[in-house]
C-alpha cells in the first residue's frame, strides 16, 4: 500500500537526519509533531544532494547529481519515487506548496559545487548562499506557516538571514576541510594562507548581523515552530561564540565542535524560556 511505503520513506528521511546531524535533530524534536516529518523530509533531500557533491570522490559526481535531479523531476511529476528520500521530499513539496524556484535555486548551488572552487565576488557568494541555505530556510518557512502567504512574505527576509547565518557559520567551521579536501573557498577575496584575526573578525561581524536580523523573525513564528527554530538558532550562536574565542590559526587546522553536554544545555535553556513565555 502507498501509505505504508510513504511511512517507510518518512522514516528513512528521519534516520538520515539523526545520523548526519545531532544538532538539527534536537531542534527538529522541539517542533510540533505536525511539522517534524516535513522538516526531516527536507533535510534528507538536502543532505543527499550535498553528499553527492562533497563526498563521492571516486565516482562521477556530475552524473550522479544529474541522475538525482532527473529522479526528483519524475518524483514531483508522478508524486512517487522508489527512492524513499525523494518520495518523502515530493510528499512534503506537494503538501506544503513549496515553490519550484526554491528547489531549482538549491540544485543550482549544488551544481556550482561541482566546478566552482573560489568565489571572487559578493554576487557569486550571495547567489550560492541563497540556493544552498536561504532557499532551504524558505522551504521550512512554508511548512511552519501552513499556507499563510501574508506572514510568509513578512518573514521571508528573516528566514533567509537565518539560513545565511547557519551557512556562514558552517563555512567558518569547515574552513580547513573545504580548502584541503574539496579545494573550495567560499568567502570572497579570502586568502586562506593569510587568514588572521582581522579577517576572522570581519566574517564573524557579518554573521552576527544576519543572526540579529533573523531573531526578529523567530519571535514572530507560530508557537508550533518557534521553540525548534530558536533552539537551532541558539546552537549556532553557541558555535559562533566558540569560533570567536578560537584563534584563527586553530580554525585553519581543526574543525571546531560544540560538545554534546553543551548542546543539551542549549536545549534545556531554550525549552525553559519557551515555557516561561519568554520567546
Amino acid at each position: 500500500m502507498k501509505n505504508h511505503f510513504d511511512h517507510i520513506s518518512f522514516e528513512c528521511s528521519k534516520l538520515v537526519t539523526q545520523r548526519y546531524s545531532t544538532s538539527f535533530t534536537l531542534g527538529t524534536r522541539m517542533l510540533a509533531s505536525k511539522h517534524r516529518k516535513h522538516i526531516y523530509n527536507i533535510y534528507g533531500f538536502v543532505r543527499f544532494a550535498d553528499e553527492i557533491v562533497d563526498s563521492f570522490h571516486n565516482f562521477d559526481k556530475n552524473d550522479l547529481l544529474k541522475k538525482f535531479e532527473e529522479d526528483l523531476g519524475h518524483a514531483l511529476d508522478s508524486r512517487i519515487s522508489l527512492n524513499p528520500i525523494l518520495n518523502s521530499f515530493q510528499y512534503t513539496v506537494h503538501k506544503n506548496n513549496i515553490h519550484q524556484d526554491l528547489i531549482d535555486a538549491f540544485l543550482k548551488s549544488m551544481n556550482m559545487d561541482l566546478y566552482k572552487r573560489k568565489y571572487n565576488t559578493e554576487e557569486e557568494y550571495e547567489e550560492y548562499i541563497y540556493g544552498s541555505a536561504d532557499a532551504v530556510g524558505l522551504m521550512c518557512l512554508n511548512v511552519f506557516l501552513e499556507g499563510d502567504e501574508r506572514l510568509y512574505q513578512q518573514l521571508k527576509a528573516q528566514a533567509m538571514a537565518l539560513g545565511s547565518a547557519f551557512q556562514k557559520v558552517n563555512f567558518l567551521r569547515d574552513l580547513n576541510a573545504d580548502f584541503e579536501i574539496l579545494d573550495r573557498t567560499y568567502f570572497p577575496n579570502l586568502d586562506l594562507t593569510n587568514f588572521n584575526e582581522k579577517s576572522k573578525a570581519t566574517i564573524i561581524s557579518e554573521i552576527e548581523l544576519d543572526f540579529d536580523h533573523a531573531l526578529e523573525g523567530i519571535f514572530m513564528l507560530p508557537g508550533s515552530a518557534r521553540l525548534g527554530v530558536y533552539t537551532a538558532y541558539k546552537y549556532y550562536r553557541k558555535l559562533l561564540d566558540k569560533l570567536k574565542k578560537t584563534p584563527s590559526k586553530k580554525i585553519k587546522s581543526a574543525r571546531i565542535r560544540v560538545p554534546n553536554y553543551q548542546k543539551m544545555s542549549v536545549l534545556a535553556q531554550s525549552y525553559l524560556k519557551f515555557h516561561l513565555n519568554l520567546l
